[in-house]
């Protein structure tokens, strides 16, 4: 059967990113691109790389053009989805890119986006541990997904292991990531300019600020945190795609490192895109580049009595396009790989 979609945001980065999966996709027509401000114009003139898609004409966003697919992704800015997810009822698999439909805390949405709560929807991280599960369990057969925020199932990959299995605390988590400017999306901002960028390393959203963070301590109350508390510092770098993860817990009590690897070993050992190093290696960026892969490395610091855990993504397509996609063949009964590689490319 093939399936006929529709992406939303088809001129921006996540959009991108989703048409260039989706378009060696064999069960998938891509039919129909929208924007908002480049509606009118040729796909290929701001994707210039999809000369697959060249035929495409980005069309205007609005529920009437959505509406009629099997399947429509919406990579908005965070809290435009929902005026769309909600006119979209008759669409048969609708999957958000954006926040909307992330987070199951009313109270966290007001605090960290504003706006109109929305109904949290089936989360696309497959591999995450959730009350004991798999979250691909949940993902089998849904109607209504929501896309990850990249930083935040990177950080919530990295931790949830050790929490799901009782080694690490999580009242006491440091993490900070290096994330390339990619994550922020293609709309002109002047610290995302070359001249700003290149030469240097920013902080950004530091001080528990960053809108990521109920994101991630929902996926560790999920994996049985009681009152998960972490210390989140992104840092953009002078790469175009990227996220290295640097993430620290204290040790409980009583654990062997033996004990520590197995819980990463016993989550992630039959995974096809998250693969946990062996013992010594870590991680880089250009490891995981065009990727379906988190690519996990762990250390056990007896001097600090703690847990590091280095975990590299693709912040656009593990950490947007490709988790995505991977939900989506698992909510259509597909392979769940199809589309996806685990290969990067080099140099």
């Amino acid at each position: 059967m093939t399936y006929t979609v529709a992406v939303s945001g088809a001129s921006g980065y996540a959009g991108g990113e989703i048409l260039r999966l989706l378009a060696s996709h064999p069960d998938i027509e891509i039919r129909t691109v929208t924007a908002h401000s480049n509606a009118g114009q040729p796909l290929i003139q701001h994707q210039p790389h999809l000369r697959s898609l060249a035929h495409l004409t980005l069309q205007d966003t609005t529920p009437e053009i959505l509406a009629g697919h099997d399947i429509v992704f919406l990579a908005l800015p965070h809290g435009q989805s929902g005026q769309y997810t909600d006119a979209l009822g008759d669409v048969p698999l609708v999957i958000d890119a954006g926040a909307d439909h992330r987070l199951t805390s009313q109270d966290s949405w007001d605090a960290f986006y504003g706006g109109h709560f929305h109904e949290p929807w089936a989360y696309g991280v497959p591999e995450l541990i959730t009350k004991g599960i798999k979250q691909r369990e949940n993902l089998r057969g849904a109607k209504r997904i929501a896309a990850p925020g990249c930083n935040a199932s990177t950080v919530s990959l990295s931790l949830v292991p050790g929490v799901a299995a009782g080694v690490i605390d999580p009242s006491d988590i440091v993490s900070v990531l290096a994330v390339g400017p990619s994550g922020a999306g293609k709309s002109l901002k002047p610290h995302l300019l070359g001249s700003e960028l290149l030469g240097t390393a920013s902080p950004y959203a530091v001080g528990g600020t960053h809108r990521h963070i109920p994101e991630i301590q929902q996926a560790l109350l999920g994996a049985g945190a009681t009152d998960p508390r972490i210390s989140f510092t992104p840092v953009l770098v002078p790469m175009a795609r990227g996220i290295l993860a640097t993430s620290t817990a204290p040790i409980t009590p009583g654990t062997t490192d033996a004990q520590i690897r197995e819980a990463w070993e016993s989550a992630y050992g039959d995974e096809t895109f998250v693969q946990l190093l062996p013992e010594g290696h870590f991680p880089r960026t250009a490891d995981v580049l065009g990727a379906n892969t988190a690519l996990i490395g762990l250390a056990v610091d007896r001097a600090a009595n703690r847990v590091t855990v280095v975990t590299a993504v693709d912040n656009l397509v593990k950490g947007t396009a490709g988790a995505a996609i991977q939900s989506m063949n698992l909510a259509l009964g597909l392979p769940e790989d199809r589309a996806l590689t685990v290969n990067g490319v080099a140099p």
